[in-house]
């Protein structure tokens, strides 16, 4: 499931970068939707065990430091950029920071709300069921109203209030109510395609409704994307987080078991690779040949993606934990949510 949110991602970048017309692969950034909520289920149903903290640090951060280094370094673009805008994307704040969000690097404004997430999710975890609800339904009550709160506060071009954590509680919340369903024993035990194709045309509608590309929504519009994006994270995860583990099928391959592995640097690496995949290619930005310049980002993608994961992400890691914990870590296996 990782993988393919990660490769959506890289769709719905290289389709605005290839000016490819498409409503629905504009609306592939929904997988952003899909990573939150597949990150609230896994890390909300495993509860909060200790050195939980460590644990998301050394997941996250040894990857995602190298990439930003690498990208400040490699990326022409970048040469001007102030040390107020290098801290801020070391510091995973840029969505807080005036102009934070810099070219190979702007996909990192979802780690910026997902690191929040990680932040607040053991406050919620330790309340009662009851409680939980309440609070669930409050934030995203909160999200819905925060694009209305910020409405006219300050210019989006130069810090989108817009973007920040409550607008997206709606997403996570998929996850939240999908493990109070598993504990309530709801399960599900049918076909999980038709729920993947049903998410198509969610995708597609909420492209239609627009606006389209980087044109500024309005509050309604920003909440009608959200609540779209959603149904979208739901319809895809759901069969699975609900469905009992198949074996045989595509998903549950030795191919995308990997794939998931190197997801995260996948996300990471992918918008720096798109920015050299144009010259590299011969293809001028914004000229189309999507389906060319998608299969080299991709691939491209996953192999940077694999050096990554073997060189930086699991030692970084096993580094991490040991500083952290008293015993150290002996396994080459990296937390699942991304």
């Amino acid at each position: 499931m990782r993988a393919v949110a990660a490769y959506g991602i890289v769709a719905t970048h290289v389709a605005f970068q290839t000016a490819t017309d498409s409503a629905l692969l504009e609306r592939f950034d929904y997988f952003v939707a899909v990573f939150f909520a597949l990150s609230a289920f896994l890390l909300a149903r495993g509860g909060i065990r200790p050195g939980y903290y460590s644990r998301r640090v050394a997941r996250l951060a040894p990857a995602y430091l190298v990439c930003v280094a690498v990208v400040l370094l490699a990326l022409p673009p970048l040469a001007g950029v102030s040390w107020g805008q290098v801290a801020a994307n070391a510091l995973l704040v840029q969505v807080y920071v005036p102009h934070g969000l810099i070219d190979g690097l702007t996909q990192m404004w979802s780690l910026c709300i997902e690191a929040a997430f990680y932040a607040v999710l053991p406050l919620y975890l330790r309340l009662g069921t009851r409680r939980r609800r309440v609070v669930l339904a409050g934030a995203v009550a909160l999200g819905l109203a925060w694009p209305w709160a910020v409405a006219g506060l300050g210019d989006p071009a130069v810090v989108n209030l817009q973007i920040w954590p409550p607008s997206y509680a709606p997403w996570f919340a998929v996850g939240l109510v999908l493990v109070e369903l598993e504990r309530a024993g709801v399960r599900y035990a049918g076909p999980r395609w038709p729920f993947l194709l049903l998410s198509l045309p969610v995708a597609w509608f909420a492209g239609v409704i627009g606006p389209r590309g980087l044109e500024h929504p309005s509050p309604a519009e920003f909440n009608a994307r959200v609540l779209l994006g959603a149904v979208f994270a739901a319809l895809v995860v759901a069969p699975y987080a609900l469905g009992q583990r198949m074996r045989g099928t595509v998903l549950s391959s030795r191919v995308m078991r990997t794939l998931g592995h190197w997801s995260y640097s996948v996300f990471l690496w992918h918008m720096a690779v798109l920015y050299f995949a144009f010259p590299v290619l011969g293809v001028p930005m914004f000229a189309g040949r999507f389906a060319l310049v998608y299969l080299a980002t991709a691939l491209a993608s996953t192999a940077v993606a694999y050096i990554s994961y073997e060189l930086v992400e699991v030692p970084g890691a096993r580094l991490v934990r040991q500083a952290t914990a008293k015993q150290p870590a002996t396994t080459r296996k990296v937390d699942d949510p991304a």
